[in-house]
């Protein structure tokens, strides 16, 4: 690898790349929109930090549990009512879905980003019972794989059904060598530090590592380092190529409740 920075393009490499911002703008505000004042709640805060809200949406009856997904967008971009849209399918199977936001970097550090995330996940486990899923796309992948980690405190850990994490990157070392890192500030250590690759799972873990067929390289070498090392740390593991997927169309099949990504985030 020669050119770190091209290696972490998605966009460019994507035909209408540029299109999708917009198509999942209006998809999550039709969305919202759908649902009655009952079934959604908008702006939950978590924390003191603006960004420290996290969205919830229930079915029709009472939830089986919830299912918590971290949106991407490589740490320093984006906002969770991105993607209110993929709701859609866990509940159609009855489970509530909740959508944290966080602070982004150069705010903040990917450390801190981890456990603003452990702050979330405690507060939706208390606002919700039952089992916990825990799903995430791209560097929201990465937030989940991380939760997975024996190091980190989680709250609920025991509810903890699985963790899906979509496009994930799971190995931060390689970051130091783009532009990215202008935000994320990352050093070797503290790239190392904040690898789910370099960590153990948690006892019992249930860990899916999942990827669209069509995507970077990279991003294909990321999802199976997890589950290949993760497997040797003996937990459960399952690593899929979506075929058909690219980076941003992977996550789309969770808005449809008879997708395999749906299937399998359930199961």
């Amino acid at each position: 690898m020669t050119d770190w920075d091209d290696a972490y393009q998605n966009g460019k490499y994507i035909s209408g790349g540029d299109s999708y911002l917009g198509m999942w703008k209006v998809k999550s505000a039709t969305f919202r929109e759908s649902l009655p004042e009952a079934r959604r709640e908008i702006g939950v805060a978590y924390g003191a930090h603006v960004r420290e809200v996290y969205d919830l949406f229930l079915p029709e009856n009472p939830p089986k549990g919830v299912v918590i997904f971290i949106h991407g967008g490589y740490w320093q971009s984006l906002d969770h009512r991105l993607w209110s849209h993929l709701a859609a399918g866990p509940m159609a199977h009855g489970w509530a879905v909740a959508m944290p936001g966080y602070p982004l970097c150069p705010e903040v550090g990917i450390a801190e980003i981890t456990q603003t995330i452990v702050r979330a996940i405690g507060a939706i486990g208390d606002r919700i019972s039952g089992e916990i899923i825990i799903c995430g796309h791209s560097a929201g992948g990465h937030l989940t794989a991380r939760m997975a980690c024996d190091d980190i405190p989680l709250p609920h850990a025991t509810r903890v059904r699985r963790y899906a994490s979509i496009s994930g990157v799971h190995d931060l070392r390689p970051l130091t060598r783009t532009g990215l890192n202008a935000a994320l500030k990352l050093d070797m250590a503290t790239a190392a530090a904040e690898s789910p690759a370099l960590k153990t799972p948690r006892a019992g873990v249930e860990l899916l590592a999942w990827v669209g067929e069509k995507e970077r390289p990279e991003f294909l070498r990321q999802n199976n380092l997890l589950g290949n090392i993760w497997r040797g740390a003996f937990a459960k593991t399952g690593c899929v190529h979506a075929k058909g997927h690219h980076h941003f169309s992977v996550i789309g099949d969770m808005a449809e409740a008879n997708s395999p990504l749906t299937k399998a985030l359930i199961a």
